[in-house]
């Protein structure tokens, strides 16, 4: 089981003009932002294993991001990146099965083999997911990426001991839902479409990750999401 809910208090979003934190103090920071998908999975897997003392959030302005973070903590200048044990490690993916291996906490990942190899398929599909969803908003959406969500429905299946891809909550739930939060917002917004129409399990999977504490205390605000997208994806249409 999870960690009992933790109600943190968020630290406020840095910006070009605020003071870098010292680093390498023996501190392990989660350099993020608030309203960024692929931290937001290395924020859920800090909530999940109950760390929100061990690690510590230091949320960034994208738009207006420190120039220390570039020239003195991370090179590639992209959130998430982890500072433990004297490093910086970058890569949401990465750093999810890093936070797994290296903290204490209930175990993201199973040991069953099956599992293990499914693990590894729906990973290696993640990035595929995402760009063809995220390149129907500027085509003709829900006709390019329902396959994308078919997919997922089709996955959901494999296991039948819980709702979730492996049946119980694993890390790969974290990889996925960050982004089908954004997309079932936006797609309903923009295209009046419904990722969950005729696809139960995707539903099912979506409705349960909503009762996840360590979840639902990193969801962004839908009216911000709606604009940023339409901002990205429709004003040069």
């Amino acid at each position: 089981m999870a960690s009992p809910a933790v109600v943190e208090n968020l630290p406020p979003s840095l910006n070009s003009s605020a003071e870098q934190p010292p680093l390498f103090d023996g501190t392990t920071k989660l350099y993020t932002c608030y309203t960024c998908p692929f931290a937001q999975r290395v924020w859920i897997a800090r909530n999940y294993k109950g760390l929100q003392d061990k690690i510590k959030l230091v949320p960034l302005i994208l738009e207006d991001r420190p120039a220390w973070y570039k020239e003195k903590v991370y090179s590639v200048n992209k959130v998430p990146a982890l500072e433990h044990n004297g490093k910086i490690i970058g890569e949401s993916l990465d750093l999810i099965k890093y936070v797994d291996s290296n903290f204490e906490g209930p175990s993201l990942f199973p040991d069953d083999p099956e599992k293990k190899k499914f693990v590894e398929e729906l990973w290696s599909y993640v990035d595929e997911f995402i760009k063809i969803v995220y390149t129907s908003f500027k085509g003709e959406g829900p006709k390019e990426c329902g396959p994308a969500f078919d997919h997922l429905e089709s996955a959901l299946g494999k296991f039948e001991d819980g709702p979730f891809f492996l049946g119980q909550f694993s890390g790969v739930d974290i990889a996925y839902i960050t982004f089908v939060e954004r997309f079932q917002i936006f797609l309903s917004e923009a295209f009046k479409y419904d990722i969950t129409a005729g696809r139960p399990k995707l539903a099912a999977w979506i409705e349960e990750m909503n009762k996840i504490d360590a979840y639902k205390q990193t969801k962004t605000d839908p009216k911000e999401l709606v604009e940023f997208y339409k901002k990205r994806f429709t004003a040069q249409q």
